[in-house]
């Protein structure tokens, strides 16, 4: 197998690539370790692809592509349909990899293959999401239609926060449409990734119409500049997000590039205190606030700052342990570089002189002393210059801050750059109505705090959090992933009447 069939085995196997249909060995000299965020185990190694291997994952890719664009949908949605039914099977099996490598809890690791299960569910209807249009007798005896047609290889580069997800986002949305693609998984948690790819292979995905690279940097560049290479998918950082958008585009490319975020959540004094209170520590602090959408901003209107004492009560309540142990919330960051940046700016926040009202930086975890825990964080008396509400730390630490009025609130929130997410907590429709209309940032939940549509609609973050017009799945990814042809169309029998010839541009 490709990858770890549970996270306790004792041999350190390494990562392969997929190339046209086979799992091959990296050749390369350059390594890094897959380790276990809760105790710092080696899970496995994985490569960084050579050159010569990226460009053969295209090759490949390219020469599928002449033959799978021409696969009929029935065939192609078949697919989609084993497949999901393979991901409900190994569910478990995955969730555990995952857990183990990434950190996050099994039932959240559940929940991370579930929302992209979601995905391949709405991929086996793309005959109906693949259609074109039609209009009969545009002109005399004239007809136009247009047609919604693969572009080519596509490549999606995948964060290490949802390594199930995410991978599911991509690629069998884009080879559903005729397409074929690279994978480039985390380098930090790509096992499950590679298990999900197993079980597409499985699924009957033909050799070269899914591949896998691994790698850093310089894979991510091979990709955006590649020639045969059509679209890039990305989701990730600001900083990296920033590069791959603006170097694929300059080569030519489409891309869709789903970068940071500071997600506020807005909180009205006739909100529902008790389900509001619920929602806004499971949004700030599950996954271990790993999230680009997770809240990592409250912001609490009028009456609602009396709440922050049921706030620090609720978070501190919070069981923080090995994401694999029974009754966990909240587990290890994905990382010791992760940690250390974490409490730097937990450290910033002390320093420019909000108050911490609970220190999750020196939490203790019997078991687990090597681990890479932060526990629940929360601040007061934040303000919008400080660095823990300018940046987007990523890591369990909720910042509050407080208005005086709803509007002062909308205007706070539409200040920040960026866009991903935000909500509102209220039991005025009103209020919640004002609210979505006014707000600036693309993703509004009202009484949710982590509003992440279903794949039936698209993933709309904005301004700072998204490059490209195209969200990464729903209908609009469907266009991403194809074009437009159209086609206008006269027939003549033989007892048509010879108008002449028309010299003008017009049909007649």
């Amino acid at each position: 197998m490709n990858a770890p069939q549970s996270p306790d085995q004792t041999k350190v196997e390494q990562a392969k690539l997929l190339i046209d249909g086979q799992w091959v060995e990296s050749r390369t000299s350059e390594w890094r370790d897959i380790v276990n965020p809760a105790t710092q185990a080696v899970l496995a190694r994985v490569p960084f692809a050579t050159a010569e291997e990226v460009d053969a994952a295209v090759a490949a890719a390219q020469r599928a592509f002449l033959t799978w664009r021409h696969t009929p949908i029935g065939a192609r949605m078949r697919i989609m349909l084993k497949l999901q039914a393979l991901i409900r099977e190994h569910s478990k099996r995955i969730a555990q990899v995952l857990s183990a490598e990434q950190g996050k809890t099994l039932a959240d690791a559940e929940g991370d293959i579930f929302r992209g299960l979601e995905v391949v569910e709405h991929a086996a209807s793309i005959g109906t999401l693949q259609m074109g249009e039609f209009a009969e007798n545009v002109a005399g005896g004239v007809d136009t239609y247009t047609l919604r047609q693969p572009i080519g290889v596509c490549a999606g580069i995948t964060p290490f926060n949802f390594p199930a997800m995410i991978p599911l986002w991509m690629f069998p949305m884009a080879i559903v449409c005729g397409n074929t693609f690279v994978l480039k998984p985390s380098e930090q948690d790509p096992l499950s990734t590679l298990l999900l790819v197993e079980l597409a292979v499985e699924a009957g995905v033909p050799a070269g119409v899914l591949n896998v690279v691994h790698g850093g940097k310089a894979v991510v560049d091979a990709l955006c500049t590649h020639q045969d290479i059509k679209a890039i998918s990305f989701v990730g950082s600001t900083e990296v997000g920033t590069h791959v958008y603006n170097l694929a585009s300059q080569h030519g490319k489409r891309v869709q590039s789903m970068m940071g975020a500071k997600n506020h959540a807005v909180v009205l004094p006739d909100a529902n205190r008790t389900q509001t209170v619920n929602a806004l520590v499971g949004a700030a602090f599950g996954a271990a606030g790993q999230r680009c959408m997770a809240t990592s901003v409250a912001v609490l209107v009028g009456k609602a700052r009396e709440w922050l004492p049921d706030i620090k009560q609720a978070a501190s309540k919070l069981s923080v342990n090995a994401g694999s142990e029974p009754g966990t919330d909240v587990g290890p960051v994905v990382s010791k570089r992760a940690k250390e940046r974490v409490l730097s700016l937990i450290e910033s926040g002390i320093r420019e002189g909000a108050t911490l009202e609970l220190d999750g930086r020196d939490v203790k975890v019997p078991g687990y002393e090597h681990g890479n825990f932060v526990g629940p964080t929360l601040f007061s008396g934040v303000t919008t210059d400080m660095q823990v509400y300018t940046q987007e730390i990523f890591g369990p630490v909720l910042v509050t801050l407080e208005v005086d009025t709803l509007d002062e609130a909308i205007a706070l929130v539409n200040a920040n750059p960026f866009g991903n997410g935000t909500g509102l907590f209220t039991q005025s429709g009103a209020a919640a109505r004002k609210f979505q209309s006014e707000i600036d940032v693309g993703q509004v939940g009202i009484n949710i705090p982590i509003p992440v549509p279903v794949p039936f609609f698209s993933f709309t973050g904005s301004r700072g959090s998204k490059l490209g017009d195209l969200g990464p799945y729903g209908k609009q990814v469907v266009q991403f992933y194809t074009q437009t042809k159209t086609v206008t169309a006269r027939w003549f029998d033989d007892d048509s009447i010879n108008d002449g010839v028309n010299t003008t541009i017009s049909l007649r």
